[in-house]
Formats: C-alpha cells, sequence, structure tokens
C-alpha cells in the first residue's frame, strides 16, 4: 500500500493557492479542469517529499465549507519552525498556536484547514518572541 494523497475543499482556489504555495512554500504537480463535473483538482506537494500530496478540491459552484475541525490536520515537517512562523506571519498568517516549545505551531488555511508545522529532529532552543505568543483562535 502506498499513501497518495490526502484532500481538503477550498472555496476560493486563487486564495488557497497563494497560501499554501506562496506562504507555505508548496510546489504544484498538477492541475485538472473538469469542466463537465465543474470542479478544479490542484494537487500539490513539499519541496523534495513529491510522493506526499494534498489534493486542493475546488466545486466551481459556492458552497458553505465548515472549520474542518472534524478533518483534524495536515502536518509538515520543517527545518526550521521559528523562520517559518516568521516568514508566515510577515506574510499575514495567524500564527494560531505560536512555536513556544521550539517544536510544534499551528496555522489555518483560507478554509480553516489546520496545518501543523513540526520542527525536523530536536526542538529549538525556546526564544522570544514565541515564547511569549499565546494562543489565536482554536487549531
Amino acid at each position: 500500500m502506498k499513501y497518495l494523497h490526502t484532500m481538503v475543499r477550498v472555496n476560493d482556489l486563487d486564495k488557497s493557492l497563494e497560501f499554501y504555495c506562496d506562504k507555505l512554500g508548496l510546489e504544484q504537480r498538477g492541475r485538472y479542469d473538469v469542466e463537465a463535473g465543474r470542479f478544479t483538482l490542484v494537487f500539490l506537494s513539499a519541496p523534495g517529499n513529491e510522493d506526499a500530496q494534498v489534493e486542493l478540491t475546488h466545486n466551481w459552484d459556492p458552497e458553505e465549507l465548515d472549520e474542518g475541525r472534524n478533518f483534524g490536520h495536515l502536518a509538515y515537517e520543517v527545518e526550521n519552525i521559528y523562520d517559518v512562523c516568521q516568514r508566515l506571519q510577515d506574510n499575514g498568517v495567524t500564527i494560531n498556536r505560536p512555536p513556544r516549545d521550539g517544536r510544534m505551531a499551528f496555522v489555518r488555511s483560507p478554509d480553516n484547514i489546520s496545518i501543523e508545522l513540526l520542527q525536523r529532529g530536536e526542538a529549538l532552543p525556546i526564544q522570544e518572541p514565541w515564547a511569549s505568543m499565546d494562543n489565536v483562535g482554536h487549531w
């Protein structure tokens, strides 16, 4: 058995691609516009890890999506959690659960999909401003 992908529905494909690609750093692997079914599929993966993909599904007809808490979260291992969180924050992304422990943080996509960021290897030494930051919303 081989893991292929996780699918998440998105309301605004452009806004979601900006978040996942421009801010989070994933790369687009494929895009399929299915006119007959009135939907678009976009496959993304982390650089160097093309086998673990996220499928963004955008239905062209409007629909209401909930916050995705029943989905759980997507998780990505990062080289330096502080650098990634700073880059996200600098690009307007709310850090819902800051990396106070040097190990773990949570953010949300434009469609409220929870994204867990985990430090590769051992936790980094605790540092400010992260150590003093409060949670924002829920994650």
